[in-house]
């Protein structure tokens, strides 16, 4: 278990530098697996989900190679059609990307159902029906999924029921090397599913139309490498934004695109933040006291689900009553309990909750239930007075690389612990 020990109190100040972004790296990754020569990847972040995928992969004959400190070659040439290893597939949700990867590159597929944060469930029945309509034969036993593609793959129609990023992804890498053409309607939109589409295409394949609900995918016979360099995190930016709107300061979060975060800046604005903007850096700056808001997370370019923990502890310092409803997982309200012992004011009924403030939070020890929800742990503990304990914080370095060094470089008083016990 890794425990952070924060000081509260101390505005933040300085410079700071986003890191690619996870749910990028998380898919473009395993499909590399598709990639019949060398990929050279660079913004990759060091995150612990990163290095997860990274071993599934090599067990799988993939050659990895780091050159500098954010750039990968990846070399799939030797890669074999081998079972994902369990115990690694289970702690990673993004271990289902690996699904579509052997199945486009193999043809048959063996991976353990995915692990990763734990705030509700998330079915993956529509990439099954995705992999089904390509051609695949589908099982789920013993907590694993077996596909199968028989007589082949082949180009499809499909419908998404719902809008999912994950699906979204999985049915695109899927196809890329599946004969004909494959039309996915009904799809996500967010930056990392254009980002995978990008990757795909620097590495030979034919993928049109992502960051619309229509996406086309040409199969294409091989993909023969090239290099890419993963976008910056947009919910990173966010959650270091959001830090400034509690804790006070003014830092400068270099490599973003200010368009990807318009959704998040827009309402940090209305909440009273100055916030602006240059070519590839936000400037965010707490010069008054913040207001109350309503926020509905929904798909991109809607707020994001992953910065509902984050915008929750600023509205609990803002002078008001605001409310938050969930729009895409109607069980991520686990950490709001945690708040509430550090002063917060939170009710939750069903999809809604309620935050009246602005209430002062005070230091204790709290903890960590899943990668964003750590996240707001964080936040609060720069906001509050006195010393806050956050227990499990591993999930908290499963989507922010180097965060005590960037957290300390702006003046935060935080360390870490590994408690082995």
């Amino acid at each position: 278990m890794i425990r952070y020990t924060i000081h509260g109190g101390t505005p933040l100040h300085g410079e700071l530098t986003v890191s690619g972004a996870k749910n990028a790296a998380v898919a473009i990754l395993p499909a590399a697996l598709l990639v019949d020569g060398v990929c050279h990847i660079e913004n990759v972040p060091d995150i612990s989900d990163v290095r997860l995928l990274l071993q599934i992969i090599e067990t799988m004959g993939v050659a990895v190679r780091r050159v500098g400190a954010t750039t990968l070659e990846i070399d799939s040439r030797n890669a074999r059609c081998v079972p994902a290893p369990e115990e690694l597939a289970r702690k990673i949700r993004a271990s289902y990307y690996l699904i579509g990867a052997q199945l486009g590159r193999f043809g048959r597929a063996n991976v353990a159902l995915p692990g990763g944060c734990n705030f509700g469930p998330r079915p993956i029945d529509q990439h099954v029906k995705g992999f089904e309509a390509l051609g695949a034969t589908v099982e789920i036993e013993d907590l694993s999924v077996f596909a199968v593609a028989e007589n082949g793959m082949k180009g499809s129609h499909i419908y998404l029921d719902i809008v999912s990023v994950g699906a979204t992804m999985n049915i695109m890498i899927a196809a890329v090397l599946t004969p004909g053409l494959t039309v996915i309607e009904n799809c996500a939109k967010e930056p990392h599913i254009v980002d995978l589409a990008n990757f795909l295409n620097a590495m030979g394949a034919k993928v049109s139309g992502a960051g619309t609900d229509v996406i086309k995918v040409r199969g294409v016979p091989k993909l023969t490498g090239g290099s890419y360099s993963i976008i910056p995190d947009q919910i990173e930016a966010g959650t270091y934004m959001a830090a400034v709107a509690a804790a006070g300061g003014n830092v400068v979060v270099q490599n973003v695109i200010p368009k990807h975060m318009d959704c998040i800046t827009a309402k940090l604005r209305e909440m009273g933040l100055s916030i602006a903007e240059y070519d590839d850096a936000i400037r965010v700056e707490k010069t008054r006291s913040l207001k109350a808001a309503k926020v509905k997370t929904m798909p991109y370019p809607g707020f994001p689900t992953d910065m509902q923990p984050q915008i929750c502890v600023c509205m609990s310092l803002a002078s008001g009553e605001s409310a938050i409803t969930e729009g895409i997982y109607d069980t991520r309200w686990r950490y709001t309990d945690e708040l509430q012992r550090m002063g917060a004011d939170i009710s939750v009924e069903a999809k809604t909750a309620t935050i009246k403030g602005p209430h002062e939070l005070h230091g204790c020890t709290v903890r960590a239930f899943d990668l964003r929800a750590g996240a707001a742990m964080v936040i609060a503990a720069l906001a509050a007075d006195g010393t806050t304990v956050i227990e499990d914080a591993q999930y908290i370095e499963r989507g922010y690389e180097d965060i005590i060094g960037k957290l300390t470089a702006l003046g935060a008083k935080i360390t870490r612990d590994v408690v082995t016990d």
